[in-house]
């Protein structure tokens, strides 16, 4: 029997119970010849039972990619580059560059008086500033202001640009798109402004200024391009938000004081294919662990822990980035008994809800924690 065969046996266990005979085989021969063949011999692999993701957990800390990012400003210049961007491989995703899931994340270093050149495309990407100052970015004509913990939106078909400026500081920020997955679905287009720059037509800061007040928008700001006019999320009114909501609040049993960033037109996602969220964990906080469709791709920006994902312990500090495959067990720890931690969370859930794929489920034994491998 061929390698073939054999692989698709293994395959369909358990759901089809068919014998194999010198006619089948032969008549599976003949099948690939016409481009074709037996669904029943690779049902499993089709249609799963369950959601069986090739993504694996990862950790990327910060303290060990950081040097290796910093070295990249004297190897290339963003000129050459295009972006200078140290990309995050998840280990079993052989098929495409992501990090977890359809989704690409990658570390982005800028110099003082760097200019990186605008650009559209059809994927959606978001910012996640890490360290350094005096950087900013320009969307459709926006200019935003960048600092620590900001988050920050490039929706899809906008002209957007970045650069630091000549009196910052070298800046570091985290990169997220859906590159994957509108690659999967054949649909990416990427166009070089004709001027390679943007110029920018309104106030700096301007969107974050008229959408971001809350329970406040401003009269007569139409807004329908299906995705968030904020542009900018800060870190300092979200901290402030997560404080306030849990002194009211007992939180999520899974997920600690959790927020999500919204469109403030909708009260939607922020995008259409990309979701985020800003978690809190209460000092010597243990989640319970729970399961869900969709990707998780997480970055510490307050405090340190561990994360336990499918049984096996994942310890994390700030700025470490880390990830939560589909369909993984994952619970989170605070391992500070007097300091909070914050979680910054970039998934695909908008994807899932809106193709209703979304489903949970709560670990239901040792009180709803894992036990450990």
């Amino acid at each position: 029997m061929s390698r073939f065969h054999e692989n698709h046996r293994e395959d369909v266990a358990g759901r089809a119970n068919v014998e194999d005979t010198p006619e089948l085989l032969a008549y599976y021969d003949d099948l690939i010849k016409y481009e074709a063949g037996a669904l029943w011999t690779v049902a499993n692999k089709i249609e799963p039972w369950e959601p069986k993701s090739e993504s694996v957990p990862v950790v990327w800390r910060y303290n060990d990619l950081r040097a290796h990012v910093l070295r990249s400003v004297d190897l290339v210049t963003p000129e050459k580059a295009g972006r200078r961007v140290i990309y995050l491989n998840n280990p079993g995703r052989q098929d495409v560059h992501a990090a977890v899931g359809w989704i690409y994340a990658g570390l982005q270093v800028m110099n003082p008086g760097e200019r990186a050149s605008a650009h559209r495309h059809s994927a959606s990407a978001i910012r996640f500033i890490m360290e350094g100052t005096g950087a900013y970015t320009v969307v459709d004509g926006h200019k935003m202001t960048l600092g620590r913990n900001d988050f920050v939106l490039t929706p899809n078909g906008t002209w957007h640009e970045h650069a630091v400026e000549a009196s910052g500081t070298p800046c570091i920020w985290q990169d997220g798109l859906d590159i994957p997955l509108v690659n999967a679905l054949e649909a990416n287009f990427y166009e070089v402004h004709p001027d390679l720059s943007e110029p920018v037509a309104f106030p700096v800061d301007d969107m974050t200024k008229t959408w971001g007040n809350p329970g406040l928008t401003p009269s007569g700001g139409d807004w329908n391009n299906g995705y968030s006019p904020m542009f900018k999320y800060e870190w300092e009114p979200t901290y402030d938000a997560l404080a306030k909501y849990a002194t009211a609040t007992d939180g999520s049993p899974f997920d600690g004081v959790m927020m999500e960033y919204v469109n403030p037109t909708t009260n939607g996602p922020v995008m259409k294919t990309m979701g985020a969220s800003m978690q809190m964990l209460r000092p010597g906080e243990h989640t319970k662990a729970h399961r869900h469709t969709g990707s998780y791709l997480y970055h510490v920006a307050k405090g340190s822990g561990h994360s336990i994902i499918n049984g096996k312990r994942f310890d994390w500090s700030e700025r470490d980035i880390f990830c939560v495959p589909s369909w993984a067990w994952h619970e989170h720890v605070n391992g500070s008994s007097t300091q909070d931690a914050c979680l910054f969370c970039l998934n695909d859930l908008p994807v899932m809800r809106s193709l209703g794929l979304y489903r949970e489920e709560a670990f239901g034994e040792n009180n709803g924690n894992q036990p450990l491998l």
